[in-house]
């Protein structure tokens, strides 16, 4: 049996968790989230306690009884303490800045890259190279950050470009002067 789809999930105080056949309702003090599961997994809510069941052995009730029991423990953990991605600019001239909600960043090109933020996630930029993606949806976090990267990919000759914090970019040597013949 799956060992993460095993594990109970506990609900905290504050925390209203509304099940209606395959669609999980989640709500909290951060937000709210609805998602639709797989039918074939059976959601239980027993008092402050929720438990994940899948009908049989065969394979791909396997795989969906522990990803099941993640993206509902997902929720519950989202809107009661919310998700971050942390992200880090290098760079001559590369900046990042909000303009409202929107974030706008100067990143070697002739125009400023604009990103509007989707419902439920919000920019924060506590210095010009540090920018911090938060939200209460942990796919959506980690969507938006892969985003905002993709805009200046880290380069592994001269460490410029956007990467996450803590991130290990393999460096690359650059080319060598012609070989004496």
């Amino acid at each position: 049996m799956s060992r993460i789809g095993r594990k109970p999930i506990v609900v905290p105080a504050g925390v209203d968790v509304t099940i209606d056949g395959s669609t999980v309702k989640v709500k909290g003090p951060k937000g709210e989230l609805v998602r639709n599961l797989h039918p074939d997994m059976k959601i239980i809510k027993e008092d402050n306690v929720i438990r994940i069941e899948r009908p049989s052995d065969i394979g791909s009730h396997r795989a969906l009884h522990g990803l099941t029991r993640a993206l509902v423990a997902n929720m519950v953990q989202g809107v009661t303490e919310g998700y971050s991605k942390a992200l880090e600019i290098k760079g001559v001239g590369y900046r990042a800045a909000l303009q409202g909600r929107k974030l706008v960043m100067q990143l070697g090109y002739s125009h400023p890259v604009e990103i509007d933020p989707p419902e439920g996630v919000d920019f924060e930029v506590p210095a010009p190279t540090k920018i911090i993606v938060r939200g209460t949806d942990k796919q959506m976090v980690g969507e938006i950050a892969a985003r905002i990267r993709q805009q200046r990919p880290p380069e592994p000759y001269n460490d410029k470009g956007i990467h996450y914090e803590g991130e290990q970019v393999r460096r690359k040597v650059g080319k060598t002067g012609k070989a004496a013949k």
